[in-house]
């Protein structure tokens, strides 16, 4: 139901375990936003709150790792990047070049904020080399980093060790003297600490060369770039566990100087759009359940993934916020979570539903599994959130080998060793580790609903789901206190920005069908 906008503010946050389909819901806020108001420019800014290239979005058919999928929507003043992000600023020029040859307007929007920081080829090196060393040293399981240096750049933030962008609007000397510094001691850690052989040494530089070529394919392929662009093999030393300093300090320099027109404050542009009237669109990287405090490690990432952490990255006061909060019809985890509701590989739906299941970021597969509705009720209860919104409803009509079946929706966990069944995520892991999901069985639809607009055209067993998956939220964040009954604003039915329906009954309503 399209109720009004309680806030300027309107987070737009994942309740799972990320790959929600966040980046589609741009437009549509946007969309909305424009129809109500009768303004083209009502949304001024979206930022992107937290995390770095780490956390992929598509929007409008467009892949993206760094920049808010506001670049889709070209009325958008800013496409702002807070200071609880990091990023490599050659990442800005990979992502931003080519989506300008394909007509939108990037550079002459973006605003990186002085205070986000910097990433660069070190914090890769060591994302590679404490992967290594946790399987290799420690022998427990990979944690399934994408590689792309995010952790490390986060622990140089706590360690004081930052660089951040406003460096650029400085001078070269003191920039090289900090990397040079950064450099050095990532090569001690990776060589005495993480205790990696020279062998796998220079084995990580054609690992990020190999991860570029593939990330960048298609702009290579447009001749937006060349394949020695993506070249890491050149920051080699001439020995084991050293860096060519002076390539790593020119190129970002250089790339940094390039991007200086961009660097300025957020904190002054959101307080000028909140007393213009507009709105500001927060996006956000990974979800609820992989927040570095409130989730399980190792298997999180290495921000903040709240509504809470939009203030910290923009800067401004504390104060209202409208929050949408983001799953889908059913679930996916990439990496080596613990997955309670995964589905066995052999079921026709999984065999369906993974062919469609790939990290934007890196390509991995996700795992896939039945809706978790315990995992969103505590979202909804400890994170927060005024609106649900359901993508891709569409993927669970009958189709491929996936003809006819239940749909399984977790409600509660149990644990069988003692009969107790929790109503909520046990924060204790070992605990968690030890439940068994608690399924209620719905009949499936063989419709495809791809081209479905309305609520009232859905199959009612497509009905009959979405209002239970609702209820079952609402229940288990109601069983731990919850006092309000949140509002589904929108049903995802494809990933393009036509194929949304927005016209969902109240939540009293919708229970009905339930």
């Amino acid at each position: 139901m399209l109720t009004e906008f309680k806030s300027q503010i309107i987070a737009d946050v994942g309740i799972s375990m990320g790959d929600e389909g966040k980046g589609r819901l741009v437009y549509e806020v946007i969309d909305e936003l424009k129809a109500n108001s009768g303004r083209k420019d009502i949304v001024a800014i979206v930022m992107k709150v937290n995390g770095g290239a780490n956390s992929g979005h598509t929007a409008g058919g467009v892949k993206l790792n760094l920049l808010p999928a506001g670049v889709i929507e070209n009325d958008v003043e800013i496409l702002a990047v807070g200071a609880g992000v990091v990023a490599d600023p050659r990442k800005f020029i990979w992502e931003g070049a080519p989506l300008e040859k394909r007509g939108y307007k990037i550079f002459d929007r973006l605003l990186i904020d002085e205070r986000t920081m910097m990433s660069d080829v070190g914090h890769r090196l060591l994302d590679l080399a404490w992967e290594d060393y946790r399987v290799n040293i420690l022998k427990e399981e990979p944690r399934g980093s994408t590689g792309r240096g995010i952790t490390p750049s986060y622990a140089d933030e706590v360690g004081q060790f930052q660089i951040c962008y406003g460096e650029f609007l400085g001078n070269k000397e003191d920039f090289a003297k900090k990397l040079s510094a950064k450099l050095k001691r990532a090569c001690d850690i990776i060589q005495h600490v993480c205790k990696v052989s020279p062998e796998k040494w220079a084995s990580f530089f054609a690992t990020l060369t190999k991860a570029e070529l593939r990330a960048n394919a298609e702009s290579i392929n447009e001749g937006v770039f060349e394949e020695a662009d993506f070249n890491f093999e050149k920051y080699m030393g001439e020995k084991p566990f050293e860096i060519n300093i002076d390539a790593v300090v020119d190129d970002y320099w250089n790339t940094g100087k390039q991007l200086a027109k961009n660097i300025g404050d957020v904190r002054e542009a959101c307080l000028k759009t909140l007393a213009e009237g507009r709105y500001i669109l927060g996006e956000y990287g990974q979800s609820y359940w992989l927040d570095k405090r409130h989730g399980f490690a190792p298997n999180v990432t290495a921000s903040h993934t709240g509504v809470p952490e939009f203030f910290q990255s923009s800067g401004v006061p504390l104060r209202t916020v409208h929050t949408l909060g983001c799953c889908k019809a059913y679930d996916t985890k990439v990496g080596t979570h613990v997955f309670l509701t995964q589905m066995d590989d052999a079921h026709p739906l999984a065999q369906k539903l993974k062919e469609l299941e790939f990290g934007t970021s890196t390509g991995r597969q996700r795992m896939v599994g039945w809706f978790d509705a315990v995992e969103k009720g505590d979202a909804l209860r400890y994170g927060g959130y005024e609106d649900i919104v359901i993508n891709k409803l569409d993927a669970l009509s009958y189709s491929g080998g996936w003809q006819g079946g239940e749909l399984l929706v977790c409600t509660s966990y149990i644990d069988d060793s003692t009969g107790k069944v929790y109503y909520g995520v046990p924060r204790c892991d070992s605990l968690r580790k030890k439940l068994r999901p608690v399924y209620v069985q719905l009949k499936g639809w063989e419709e495809d609903i791809s081209k479905v607009r309305s609520f009232n055209e859905l199959p009612e067993n497509a009905k009959r789901y979405v209002a239970f998956c609702v209820k079952s939220v609402i229940e288990v964040a109601s069983k731990n206190g919850l006092s309000y009954k949140p509002n589904l604003r929108y049903i995802g039915v494809g990933p393009m920005q036509s194929q949304i329906i927005r016209d969902v009954p109240s939540t009293d309503e919708l229970l009905k069908f339930a």
